[in-house]
C-alpha cells in the first residue's frame, strides 16, 4: 500500500505545490509529540507497578466510557475571526482547553502550524475562486457576442443572400461610424474590439493576462498607434465592435497590412457617402469570427482545466487534514478529529460549490456551442485523455537500436580498412563531401537524443515542461517517441552512409555514387515539410513556425519556447556550417565535377560560410532586443551583452585562422576569456538561478527539484569544463593519425552534451519561478474585449 505522503506528493498540482498543506511540516511536529509522550511513558512504566497500572488504565477507561462528550467538548476551542487585513477572510485560531499531550508546548506548536495550514489553504482557495470566476463571467460575455454573430451569419444564409461574391468571402455587413476620427469618439454603449491574436496554430503563444470584466481596459499609446494600420470600429447587432489583427509575428504583419488594404478597397466606394443616420456598411469576414470560435473554445478549455486543479486542490488538502488528525489522536489518545475535522468541514475551501457550479456551466456551454450535444465528444476537449505508452513503440526502439549498432559496427569497419579517417588520406574527397553529411546529422540526432533523456528527467522530477513550452497536446512529444525517431533515423542515416561507403571500397566511382548523400538529405527535407498527416505533422510544423520564428526575431513578441530553441541553435554552429557548405556542393553542381573545393574558393559563399557562424548568436541578440523592447527590463540588454561577446570571440577565431599570428592569438585569448566569463556567470546566476549567497542550500537556490545536492556542484564544474573547449582552437591538440575533422566533430559533440546538460537546469529553474507565480494554466487571449469609454 502507498503511504499518503508519497500519494499526495504525486497527485498535486506542481505549479500549487506551495499552496498545498505541508504535510511533512505537521508530520515532523507529530513526530516531536510522539518522542515526548514515549519518553514519559518508559518513565511511569519503571517507577508504577503492574497492579497499579492495570487499576489506573481501568479507571481511565471507564471515565472516558463515562464521559466521552465531555471530554471532545474541553478538549480544543477553535476560534474563527474575521482578518485585520480587512479582506473579509476568515482565522482560525485553535486554543488548548486542557493538557493534551505531555509537552504542552509542543501541542500548542501543531496546532498552531495546523491553523496556519487551514488558513493558508482558505486564503489561496479563495484567491483562485474569485480569478477563474471573473474568467468565466467573462467567458459567459464573450459567448454572448459570438451567438449573435453566429446567429446574423445563419439568418444570411436562410435568407438565401449567397452570392458568388459571398461564396468566395463569406461576410456579413454591419454599420461603420462615418466619422474621420471614430476612434476617439465617446460612446455611452461598450465598447468591445475582436483582436484575433494568434492563429490556431500559435494559440496561446503569448502569455497574455486577459481582461477582467469588472474593470474597463484601457488601450496604452503603442496600441493607439497600431489602430490606424490593423482596426476598424463598426456597430453591428446594436454593439460597437473592434476588428484588429495584432502584428505580434512575421505573417500577422503581413495579413494585417492585406487586410487594411482589402477592407480599404471594399469600402471605398462606400465610404465617401453616408447614409441619413450618418453610417455606412461594413463586411465582417467569416474566417475571422471563425477564428474567433476557436479561440474561446481553447479559452474554455482551459478554464475547465484550472477548475478541475481547484477541485483537486480541495480534496487532496482536505484528504491531509484529515489524516493528520488521525495521527494526532493516535498519538496522543486524543478524539480531536472530529472536533477540528468539523471546522475544516465547515470552512470557505470545503464548503464553497461556486467553482462546481461553473464547472457544471463551462461543460453545459462545450456541449451545447461546440460539441454538437454531444458529451462524450466535449469531454475528449475538455478532459483529454494522456495516450498510453504502446509496447510497439519500446519494440521497435529496441529493433532501430540493435540496427544502428550493427551497422555503426560495419561502417567503421569498413571506414578502418579502407582508411578513410586517417591523416593524409588520398581519399579525401569523402572527408569534403560525404563526412560532412554525417557529421552534421550525427549532431543532430544527439541534440535530440539528449532532449528525450532530459524529457524523461523532467518527468521523473514531474517538471511541466509541456505547460512551460505552451505545447498542445497534438504536438508535444513523449520521450519514448524521441528515441524512436532518434534510433529510426540514425540507423537510416548509418545505413545509407554505409551502403555508399561499400560502394566507394568497390570501386565505384565518385560521380557515380556522390549523389547518394545528397539525396538523403533532400529525403529527410521533405519528410520535414511533407504535408501529409504522417511522421508526427504537428510537430515537424510546430518545428518550422518556431525555426520561422527565430528567423523574424525582431518582428515579433519572443516566448519561452522560441528563444530555447534559438539556445539550441547556438551550440549547433558546426552543423549549420556543414549544412551551407553541403547545399552549397550540391546546388552549384560541384559533385558532379567533384571539385570540392570550389564553395572554398569563391568569395560569396566563403563570406557565407562565416555568417552562418553569427547567425545563431545575432537571433538570439534579437530576441533579447525585442524582450526589451517589449518588457523595458534591463536584464535582456545585459543578456544581449553575452551574445554580443561570444560573436566578437566568434570573429576574432575566423581572423586568427587566417593570420596565425601572435597579435591575433593574444585578441583570440582575451575575448574568449571574456565571453567565457560572462556565459559562466550568466549560466550559474540567470538562466540556472545557483550561486545565491543567502540560499538554505550553500551557494544553490532555496528549491531544487533533486535531492542530492552535490549534483548541482558536479554540473557548475562540468559545464564550466565543456564551456572551455574554445582552448582548441590555441592548443591546435590532435589525435594521432586521425583526420582534424574527426576532431572538430568530437569538440562539437562535447558542446552538444553540454547544451544538454544545460538545458534541465534552464527549466528547472523556469519551473521554479512559474510555480512561485502559482501559474498552473494557460490564460488564452479572448477576441472580443472591452475598451474605456474615453479610449
Amino acid at each position: 500500500m502507498v503511504k499518503f505522503t508519497k500519494q499526495f506528493e504525486r497527485q498535486l498540482v506542481p505549479e500549487w505545490k506551495d499552496a498545498f498543506v505541508d504535510y511533512s511540516q505537521l508530520k515532523k511536529d507529530l513526530k516531536k509529540i510522539h518522542l515526548l509522550t514515549n519518553e514519559v511513558e518508559k518513565k511511569h512504566t519503571e517507577t508504577e507497578t503492574s497492579l497499579i497500572k492495570t487499576i489506573k488504565s481501568s479507571l481511565e477507561k471507564l471515565a472516558i466510557f463515562g464521559n466521552k462528550e465531555q471530554e471532545r467538548s474541553r478538549a480544543i476551542k477553535v476560534h474563527r475571526k474575521l482578518a485585520s487585513s480587512g479582506s473579509n477572510s476568515d482565522v482560525y485560531e485553535t486554543e488548548l482547553l486542557e493538557k493534551i499531550a505531555d509537552d504542552t508546548d509542543a501541542a500548542k506548536e501543531f496546532f498552531m502550524c495546523l491553523d496556519t495550514q487551514l488558513n493558508k489553504v482558505n486564503q489561496f482557495y479563495k484567491t483562485k475562486e474569485k480569478e477563474f470566476l471573473e474568467r468565466g463571467e467573462c467567458l459567459k460575455k464573450q459567448m454572448e457576442i459570438l451567438i449573435e454573430l453566429k446567429d446574423a451569419f445563419k439568418q444570411k444564409q436562410a435568407n438565401g443572400e449567397s452570392t458568388q461574391e459571398s461564396k468566395e468571402d463569406d461576410s456579413i455587413s454591419c454599420t461603420i461610424l462615418c466619422e474621420e476620427d471614430s476612434l476617439r469618439s465617446r460612446t455611452e454603449q461598450t465598447e468591445l474590439q475582436e483582436s484575433c491574436l494568434e492563429d490556431l496554430e500559435n494559440n496561446g503563444e503569448e502569455a497574455l493576462e486577459s481582461p477582467r470584466p469588472a474593470e474597463p481596459i484601457k488601450i496604452n499609446n503603442e496600441d493607439s498607434k497600431l489602430r490606424t494600420v490593423s482596426s476598424r470600429v463598426f456597430s453591428c447587432q446594436g454593439k460597437n465592435l473592434k476588428i484588429k489583427i495584432p502584428l505580434t509575428n512575421p505573417s500577422r504583419t503581413f495579413s494585417a497590412i492585406s487586410y487594411m488594404i482589402k477592407e480599404d478597397l471594399i469600402n471605398q466606394s462606400s465610404s465617401k457617402k453616408c447614409g441619413p443616420d450618418g453610417v455606412n456598411k461594413l463586411r465582417i469576414s467569416k474566417k475571422n469570427l471563425s477564428h474567433a470560435e476557436k479561440m474561446i473554445k481553447g479559452a474554455l478549455t482551459e478554464l475547465y482545466k484550472g477548475l478541475d486543479y481547484l477541485k483537486t486542490y480541495r480534496n487532496l488538502n482536505m484528504l491531509a487534514f484529515m489524516n493528520i488528525l488521525k495521527k494526532f489522536d493516535k498519538v496522543t489518545g486524543k478524539q480531536i478529529l472530529p472536533i477540528y475535522l468539523k471546522v475544516v468541514e465547515s470552512s470557505y475551501f470545503n464548503s464553497s460549490d461556486k467553482v462546481i457550479n461553473l464547472s457544471d456551466e463551462v461543460e453545459e456551454w462545450f456541449i451545447k456551442h461546440f460539441a454538437g450535444e454531444n458529451r462524450r465528444k466535449a469531454m475528449k476537449y475538455l478532459k483529454p485523455h494522456h495516450r498510453k505508452e504502446s509496447h510497439s513503440v519500446t519494440f521497435f526502439i529496441g529493433l532501430f537500436t540493435g540496427c544502428f549498432v550493427a551497422l555503426l559496427a560495419g561502417y567503421i569497419i569498413v571506414a578502418h580498412l579502407t582508411g578513410m579517417y586517417r591523416k593524409h588520406s588520398e581519399n579525401i574527397l569523402y572527408m569534403e563531401t560525404a563526412y560532412p553529411v554525417l557529421s552534421m546529422f550525427g549532431l543532430l540526432f544527439l541534440h535530440l537524443f539528449l532532449y528525450g533523456c532530459n524529457i524523461f528527467m523532467w518527468r521523473k522530477v514531474r517538471i511541466n515542461y509541456s505547460f512551460i513550452f505552451e505545447l498542445g497536446s497534438e504536438n508535444e512529444l513523449k520521450f519514448r517517441d524521441v528515441f524512436l525517431i532518434c534510433t529510426a533515423s540514425m540507423s537510416v542515416i548509418t545505413g545509407v552512409m554505409f551502403a555508399h561507403l561499400s560502394l566507394l571500397a568497390k570501386g565505384y566511382s565518385f560521380g557515380q555514387v556522390q549523389v547518394i548523400p545528397g539525396l538523403l538529405l533532400l529525403v529527410f527535407f521533405l519528410i520535414l515539410i511533407c504535408p501529409l498527416n504522417i511522421f508526427y505533422k504537428s510537430s515537424r510544423y510546430r518545428l518550422i513556425t518556431v525555426i520561422r520564428n527565430i528567423v523574424f526575431s525582431p518582428l515579433y513578441k519572443v516566448v519561452m519556447l522560441d528563444f530555447f530553441m534559438a539556445d539550441q541553435l547556438c551550440s549547433q554552429v558546426p552543423m549549420l556550417r556543414n549544412l551551407e557548405y553541403i547545399a552549397c556542393y550540391y546546388i552549384t553542381g560541384s559533385y558532379a565535377t567533384q571539385d570540392y573545393g570550389y564553395c572554398m574558393r569563391v568569395k560569396y559563399n566563403r563570406d557565407l560560410a562565416y555568417a552562418v557562424s553569427f547567425l545563431p548568436y545575432y537571433w538570439r541578440a534579437m530576441q533579447c532586443a525585442r524582450r526589451w523592447f517589449d518588457e523595458g527590463e534591463t536584464s535582456h540588454l545585459v543578456n544581449l551583452g553575452k551574445y554580443v561577446s561570444a560573436m566578437l570571440a566568434a570573429g576574432t577565431k575566423v581572423a586568427y585562422e587566417k593570420e596565425r599570428s601572435i597579435g591575433w592569438l593574444c585578441l583570440v585569448v582575451a575575448m574568449s576569456s571574456i565571453a567565457t566569463i560572462y556565459q559562466l556567470y550568466w549560466d550559474f546566476v540567470k538562466d540556472w538561478g545557483l550561486l545565491q549567497r543567502n540560499s538554505n542550500n550553500p551557494w544553490l537556490r532555496n528549491q531544487l527539484m533533486l535531492r542530492q545536492k552535490s549534483i548541482y556542484y558536479f554540473s557548475m564544474v562540468l559545464n564550466l569544463v565543456l564551456r572551455l573547449a574554445w582552448l582548441q582552437t590555441v592548443l591546435h591538440s590532435s589525435f594521432e593519425h586521425v583526420d582534424y575533422r574527426v576532431t572538430g566533430l568530437f569538440l562539437a559533440a562535447l558542446e552538444v552534451i553540454r547544451r544538454g546538460h544545460w538545458n534541465f537546469y534552464r527549466l528547472e529553474n523556469e519551473h521554479l519561478n512559474n510555480a512561485g507565480k502559482f501559474r498552473a494554466v494557460k490564460t488564452v487571449p479572448l477576441p472580443f474585449r472591452e475598451v474605456d469609454e474615453e479610449d
